[in-house]
């Protein structure tokens, strides 16, 4: 209990020479005030960035394998040899329905295809850009799918091809103005009618711009077969790809790519020492290039920060030196009726803590002041991560720079001391 009295008697006579010396106190903290908010508001953006950038890639889906001829990321060695991947064969139906019946280790499958720029009409009332999707059996498991009003299709209806449709909340908006229900109405797409059996919830524009189901209509794949060309000779901007769902581990997707390697080279007649002729696309790579980039600013950040920290630091030092020699005396005083060298100790520590910690805060309120700036699409959050970060910082220069001095003090004779 005494240790605990003398350990709080040091915190007051810190903050008690902190508020007696205020000028000097403020002009001591602004270098780790600068470092602290340097290194947090480059730490905030780039978290902020990235996770915008990875929520933006949400459209791919999260733990689902691609197999199409167009790989995501350049090979290894940094080349994207697109002149070989231009004569790979697109994954085909005949596929899909091979892997459909044969996989053990996917969580949900299907073929899907999209035409972008595709209009959109019922009655009167037409919209363009919208980006028509041919979505087999499981594309709801595949893609979320969030359905407002209505219902999603069911095995019938893709398995036949029906003239059925889920659309976007925009299309519906566009298509429906007076609040019109849409469930069993009739649009057209070129000139085929489809009956509305669901509308889409809306999600709202993305950091990139990525693809909205705000501005989709999806139909069943076998009804898009009927409306375009799909296959080996499809166009290009008509490729399908097919989507497989792994179970929720690392280890499942793994397990899963090469069970879809094996299976894909086997109906694709591929000797062993032949490359593969297709590409097994994650969303994960790009999401770690994505990382990769932001790793290498925040590093930046760092060094940026260290030095204004660094300054910050030595300042703080200064500052304590100069506090031991102006308190020599009451240090011996102190010393002579009983006070142990870690009470000394602790005293300066504190202080030199203490002010460290105030610069740290001014420089995460400052950062705090910046989500507040308006930056169109993205949202810049101050975490909590961050703000541990920030403080732990700042509290480690404190404790370095203010341990000398400190030392010293807990060190003097009190004799000495009170006679300087």
């Amino acid at each position: 209990m005494k240790t605990l009295n003398l350990i709080f008697e040091s915190f007051r006579f810190a903050w008690r020479a902190l508020k007696s010396n205020l000028l000097r106190t403020i002009l001591s903290l602004l270098g780790v005030t600068i470092g602290i908010f340097a290194i947090i508001s480059v730490l905030t953006i780039v978290d902020s960035l990235e996770k915008n950038i990875k929520d933006s890639l949400n459209f791919l889906g999260t733990g689902v394998i691609y197999l199409e001829k167009w790989p995501f990321t350049a090979d290894a060695d940094g080349e994207y040899r697109w002149w070989d991947f231009w004569q790979r064969p697109n994954a085909s139906f005949n596929e899909y329905k091979y892997l459909q019946a044969n996989l053990k280790y996917q969580n949900g499958i299907a073929i899907f295809a999209s035409k972008g720029n595709s209009v959109v009409k019922r009655g009167s009332n037409s919209i363009g850009q919208v980006r028509l999707v041919g979505g087999g059996h499981g594309y709801d498991d595949i893609f979320e799918v969030n359905i407002e009003k209505g219902r999603y299709f069911n095995f019938d209806e893709v398995e036949r091809g029906r003239n059925v449709t889920v659309i976007g909340y925009e299309v519906a908006k566009a298509l429906f103005p007076n609040d019109g229900d849409p469930i069993g109405q009739t649009i057209k797409v070129k000139d085929f009618k489809y009956v509305v059996i669901g509308v889409i919830k809306k999600e709202g524009q993305s950091f990139l711009g990525t693809p909205s189901k705000d501005y989709a209509t999806i139909i069943p794949y076998n009804s898009f077969r009927k409306l375009y060309q799909t296959g080996t000779g499809e166009p290009f901007e008509l490729t399908s790809r097919i989507g497989v769902k792994g179970k929720d581990s690392d280890v499942g997707l793994v397990m899963l790519e090469n069970e879809i390697r094996g299976m894909l080279r086997s109906k694709r007649g591929l000797r062993p020492t032949t490359k593969d002729n297709f590409a097994m696309n994650r969303p994960e790579a790009i999401a770690n290039v994505v990382t990769g980039i932001f790793d290498v600013i925040g590093v930046a950040g760092w060094i940026i920060g260290g030095f204004s920290i660094l300054v910050g630091g030595f300042g703080i030092a200064n500052i304590m030196f100069v506090s031991v020699k102006e308190r020599t005396s009451i240090i011996g005083l102190q010393k002579s009726i009983g006070a142990k060298n870690f009470f000394i100790l602790f005293q300066f520590l504190f202080e030199a803590i203490f002010l460290s910690l105030i610069g740290g805060l001014a420089g995460l309120f400052f950062v705090y002041l910046i989500t507040f700036i308006p930056m169109g699409d993205l949202v810049v959050v101050l975490t909590i991560k961050n703000i541990v970060l920030g403080l732990t910082v700042s509290s480690v220069i404190g404790l370095i720079a203010g341990i000398v001095p400190a030392a010293m003090a807990a060190r003097l004779d009190p004799v000495a001391a009170i006679r300087a």
